[in-house]
C-alpha cells in the first residue's frame, strides 16, 4: 500500500491563496462601500484601549490602518509587505500562537479571520494569555445564517479561491465560544441588511447582535474568575519572522 502524505496544515492551505493573490485582495478595497460600512460598524463601538493593540489576521492592513492598530500578524506573507507599506509593525505567525508575551497587549483584534482559524479555542485561550488585565478583544463576524453568511457558503461551494478552507459561524455559536473559554460580551453592532446582490447605499450599524445582520461586531473581555497560570511566550517555528 502506497504511502499516504502527510496533510498540509490548515493555516497553510488558507493561507497561500492569499499570499499568491494579495494585489488582488488589497485593491478589493478601493472605494468599497461594504469596507466603508463595516470600518463605521467597528468605530461605532467607540472601543477604548491602549497601546499596543493587535489585529490577528492582518492581511493587507487596510483596517489596522483604518483603526490606529499599530501590529499585525497573519500566515501569508505578501499581504504583510502590503500592510507593512501602511505602517503596520507585522510579523508572520499565526493565531493559535501568539509572538507576544503575557499580558501584553492593549486589545486583539479578529476581523473576518474567525474561519480560517485551525483552532478558534487554542487562539482565545492564547488572547487570554496575551491580553492585559481588561483589555479588549474585538471580533468581527459575518453570520452563518445571513444572506451575507449563506452567500459566502455558496462562494466556497462553488470553489473560490478565497473562501475555499472557510468554516462560517452564526452568532450563536461564537457566543458559546467566547463563554466557554471564559469572555464576556460587552457590547455589540450589527448592520449590513442589504444583500449582496442590493447593496447600494451606506448603511449605519445599530446596537446589539442580529443573525440577519450581515455584519456584526462584538467586544468581549476575558473573565478571570479563576486564577490561571499561563505558561511563558509560545516561540513560533519557522513562523515568527518580523519584516
Amino acid at each position: 500500500m502506497r504511502e499516504q502524505p502527510p496533510k498540509t496544515p490548515r493555516w497553510q492551505h488558507s493561507s497561500q491563496v492569499f499570499h499568491e493573490r494579495a494585489e488582488e485582495y488589497d485593491t478589493w478595497f478601493d472605494n468599497s462601500q461594504l469596507f466603508a460600512i463595516e470600518k463605521a460598524a467597528i468605530q461605532s463601538l467607540d472601543i477604548s484601549f491602549s497601546q499596543p493593540a493587535l489585529e490577528v489576521g492582518v492581511g493587507p492592513g487596510r483596517f489596522a490602518e483604518a483603526l490606529q492598530i499599530p501590529l499585525g500578524i497573519d500566515p501569508a506573507m505578501a499581504p504583510l509587505l502590503l500592510a507593512k507599506k501602511r505602517g503596520i509593525c507585522t510579523c508572520q505567525a499565526i493565531a493559535e500562537e501568539l509572538p507576544f508575551a503575557t499580558s501584553s497587549l492593549g486589545a486583539i483584534f479578529l476581523l473576518f479571520t474567525l474561519c480560517f482559524l485551525e483552532s478558534p479555542t487554542r487562539f482565545l485561550q492564547e488572547c487570554a494569555r496575551a491580553l492585559r488585565h481588561d483589555a479588549p478583544l474585538v471580533v468581527g463576524l459575518v453570520p452563518a445564517d445571513s444572506a451575507w453568511g449563506r452567500n459566502l457558503l455558496q462562494k466556497k461551494e462553488h470553489g473560490h479561491p478565497f473562501y475555499q478552507t472557510a468554516r462560517f459561524s452564526t452568532i450563536a455559536q461564537l457566543q458559546q465560544l467566547l463563554t466557554k473559554n471564559s469572555f464576556h460580551i460587552c457590547k455589540s453592532a450589527s448592520t449590513l441588511y442589504q444583500t449582496p446582490e442590493k447593496l447600494a447605499e451606506f448603511e449605519p450599524a445599530s446596537p446589539g447582535l442580529d443573525e440577519r445582520a450581515g455584519f456584526v461586531v462584538i467586544v468581549a473581555r476575558y473573565n478571570k474568575r479563576k486564577s490561571s497560570s499561563f505558561s511563558s511566550p509560545i516561540q513560533v517555528n519557522n513562523l515568527k519572522t518580523q519584516l
